[in-house]
């Protein structure tokens, strides 16, 4: 059945749509060692399945597993880390004022009927992002440079700073003592800090409102930029994979649907760095 939910990662599918292309292609079949069609589950029995690892948290085992094929084939973790955020979109919740500022602090509007809450995201939500406003939720990431795999990932609203989960995101199982980020990242205590713990820090520079950069960091800057740039690589293609965008509600299903999409997205890179030859070192 896990395989069956990769599938549905990689190719983006409802579950009802994922029930049709299973009836409907041999390939999907083969993949899943199955031949007869009676075998093949239905759409909401899909969907249970789904949810009941979503809530048993089962989201970072699979990423996990995923993790320990990656170093079987050789595939460690190499080169440095860069770490970056992306905005993952969800649908956008229609409340009322004080339904809004209820949910902000945790709560549940009492005037909500059990069917009305059913269909309410009380998790995510509202941040401005070049002066244009995102609902939803935040993946925070780290690749390592190397092959561009995804190595450590956390979820959480979209309003987190990104700042904030950069020391969990720090892998330490990586050859390379390099981390690399963007401009929202810097602070003087975390360089120190990461200097101090043995870390070679490549975090790009910001100016204030009123004061710019000097010509020295903006070339230090742009010298980063370039490795910095393949987490981005990365966050395009699970932006293919309908990465950018969840279907479900709530932290607990975002955050496994986020990390099974996660395990596809290594899955397939892993396929297509044997294909393409890239010999681990």
């Amino acid at each position: 059945m896990v395989k069956i939910l990769v599938l549905q990662q990689l190719y983006n599918l409802a579950d009802d749509a994922l029930e049709y292309q299973l009836l409907d292609r041999r390939s999907f079949l083969q993949f899943l060692d199955l031949t007869e069609s009676s075998s093949i589950p239905d759409a909401k029995t899909i969907w249970l399945f789904r949810d009941r690892l979503a809530q048993a948290g089962a989201g970072s085992l699979v990423f996990e597993q995923v993790q320990q094929q990656l170093h079987k084939h050789g595939y460690m973790a190499r080169c440095g880390q860069i770490i970056d955020a992306s905005l993952v979109q969800a649908p956008v919740q229609r409340n009322k004022r004080e339904e809004a500022d209820t949910v902000k602090e945790g709560a549940m509007p009492l005037t909500w009927k059990p069917h009305k809450r059913a269909q309410k995201d009380v998790d995510a939500r509202w941040t401005k992002k070049h002066g244009k406003s995102h609902f939803g939720y935040k993946l925070h990431a780290s690749v390592d440079k190397r092959y561009k795999l995804l190595r450590k990932m956390s979820i959480t609203h979209a309003a987190v700073a990104d700042t904030t989960v950069f020391e969990s995101l720090l892998d330490r199982t990586n050859t390379s003592r390099d981390v690399y980020a963007d401009r929202g990242y810097p602070t003087n205590e975390r360089e120190a800090t990461l200097k101090q713990a043995g870390w070679r820090v490549h975090i790009q520079r910001k100016g204030s409102a009123t004061k710019g950069i000097f010509e020295a960091q903006k070339k230090r800057n742009r010298h980063i930029a370039t490795p910095r740039a393949r987490v981005e690589h990365v966050f395009g293609a699970l932006a293919q994979m309908g990465g950018k965008l969840v279907r479900c509600m709530g932290i607990v299903r975002v955050t496994f649907a986020l990390h099974l999409k996660a395990a596809s997205y290594n899955l397939k890179r892993l396929v297509f760095l044997k294909e393409g030859g890239l010999v681990p070192f």
